[in-house]
């Protein structure tokens, strides 16, 4: 069985009476790649910045590589990196300059010049990070997170303005990360960059967590019955079935033939979370602390 890198159990943070994390648990395995999903003010943000000990938890016990992160120390901090949502200050110094000086904060860090190359901005290394496009920064931003060459890389919305083919290539990077054996906390508002990259995902709404497993099972089986869509007249139908073959059967031999457009599909990532969501602003609303 892989080894656990993040622990969380029954997590709670909350703010005056609201509370924004409510009993989240879950684990991360060491080299998996976790995508934690929700709405804006669903708990995401927080549970993430507690795991990088940036954000006092109320109760509730997390670990990371085995350490608590509120207590964390200058050796547990070298062995994870942040890729932050903003980033900071450019300043004036090179694409080289700026990985060098960070380099120096760690005992064991990666080759400059091959933590540039990864990112793909070789072409630019003499150039000032407030001169590159936005794209390039994000690139920066992420060989900033690595060159420290962390065992757990929490990324924060880390392709939130990119072009689609800046998109692609990053995803190329995270793979090749996760193929070293580095262990990837994503938090994004991209269903598609989640299923492209992630072993598993966390869903979560309202402070709880709400579903829990592999891209292609989060949300039960009955999340995943698959759908029937065809066109009838003017009007586009659907169906939930376990056996769409039969329904499509039925369909034709009721019409006369196979209706326009007709599709079979099983519900994608998307519309299991779009669903949990809805289901849990609907039923269980943001819980508040009692008066």
């Amino acid at each position: 069985m892989a080894e656990i890198a993040v622990q969380v159990q029954n997590l709670r943070k909350q703010y005056g009476r609201r509370v924004a994390v409510a009993d989240v648990s879950f684990d991360i395995r060491a080299g998996e790649t976790f995508a934690l999903l929700g709405p804006n003010g669903a708990g995401k943000s927080t549970t993430v910045e507690i795991l990088e000990g940036y954000r006092r938890r109320n109760s509730g016990d997390v670990r990371v590589l085995g350490h608590d992160p509120a207590r964390a120390d200058a050796a547990f901090r070298a062995r994870i990196g942040v890729v932050l949502q903003s980033a900071g200050e450019l300043g004036a110094l090179s694409v080289r300059e700026q990985l060098t000086q960070f380099a120096g904060f760690y005992p064991h860090p990666r080759d400059v010049d091959e933590v540039i190359a990864a990112v793909g901005l070789t072409e630019h290394a003499g150039r000032r990070v407030s001169k590159l496009s936005g794209g390039q920064q994000r690139r920066v931003d992420v060989a900033l997170g690595i060159i420290g060459r962390p065992e757990v890389l929490f990324l924060d919305e880390p392709t939130t303005g990119f072009d689609p083919a800046a998109r692609r290539s990053f995803w190329e990077l995270i793979r090749s990360l996760s193929a070293e054996g580095v262990t990837i906390v994503l938090t994004t508002h991209y269903l598609d960059e989640a299923a492209q990259l992630a072993d598993r995902v966390g869903i979560i709404a309202e402070g709880r967590l709400r579903a829990l497993g592999g891209v292609d099972d989060v949300g039960g089986a009955s999340a995943r019955t698959p759908i029937v869509r065809w066109r009838e007249g003017d009007a586009l139908r659907e169906r939930r079935t376990d056996e769409p073959g039969a329904v499509v059967a039925d369909l034709v031999r009721r019409l006369g033939g196979e209706p326009p457009d007709l599709q079979v599909v099983r519900p994608p990532l998307e519309d299991v979370y779009l669903d949990l969501v809805a289901d849990s602003a609907a039923s269980d609303p943001a819980p508040m602390e009692a008066a």
